[in-house]
């Protein structure tokens, strides 16, 4: 139930600290994969499997800018040969200041690559996925879908907006064969959560609330990835699920 062999995935954001790893994940599934990323250690990463023997590709594009969402999208889909069976939104950035002194360009920043291009990427590959007869979507959501977090109302608004999204989607594509569900992190050992990681006192009270007395890290996000990629959940759809080592049962 959880083979991939034979589909076709992209990955925008293949390269951050969580993306590499659900990339990975799908590739050891079976799936041929097309990683699209900004990161100047994209080709490096993809270099890197090509030569473990996986079929991958990578697309640079900075998908901050609508053109290039559709022709990064266009160039994946003809390395794909015109298929695809899995779409897995990962990218995303952050900026933390005070709420009173956020400026409009972090805001806009946020949003845009956060939320903006995860709707654009999901309606370009659905028009391609309805035809086909389905497929499968991950987005990344946070537990900042759930939780507000401090300093940063531009991530945790978007995040909160990629949660409803991924609802409103599978209500408008569920009876069209698409499966649409989104992965929520909590606390991730990754480059984005590098300044909150060196802040001692927050870095202390966020340990307390986790069960299991550790950051999450890339590896966490592989299992899941494979499940909502693969038939295993067929009939898991509109969901937000957290993989936060028990954060919000605290």
């Amino acid at each position: 139930m959880f083979d991939l062999t034979g589909k076709k995935a992209l990955v925008v954001g293949g390269a951050g600290g969580l993306g590499m790893h659900m990339v990975r994940a799908l590739l050891e599934a079976g799936a041929k994969t097309c990683v699209i990323d900004i990161s100047d250690d994209m080709h490096s990463m993809v270099s890197s499997l090509v030569d473990e023997g996986f079929p991958i590709h990578g697309v640079y594009a900075n998908i901050s800018q609508r053109d290039e969402i559709r022709e990064s999208y266009d160039y994946a889909l003809n390395h794909l040969d015109g298929h695809l069976d899995i779409l897995v939104n990962a990218a995303g950035i952050q900026r933390r200041e005070e709420s009173e002194d956020f400026s409009e360009k972090d805001w806009d920043d946020v949003i845009g690559i956060n939320l903006s291009a995860t709707f654009f990427y999901c309606q370009l590959a659905a028009k391609t996925m309805i035809p086909q007869g389905g497929g499968k979507m991950i987005n990344v959501a946070s537990i900042m879908s759930i939780c507000g977090g401090k300093t940063i109302p531009a991530y945790s608004a978007s995040k909160g907006g990629v949660g409803q999204l991924t609802k409103t989607l599978s209500n408008d594509w569920g009876s069209k064969g698409i499966n649409i569900n989104a992965i929520a992190p909590g606390y991730m050992d990754t480059p984005l959560n590098t300044t909150l990681m060196k802040d001692e006192k927050r870095c202390n009270e966020i340990m307390a609330r986790i069960p299991q007395q550790r950051w999450g890290i890339g590896e966490d996000m592989k299992g899941i990835t494979v499940f909502l990629a693969s038939p295993a959940s067929d009939y898991i759809n509109g969901t937000i699920i957290p993989i936060d080592g028990g954060y919000l049962g605290r």
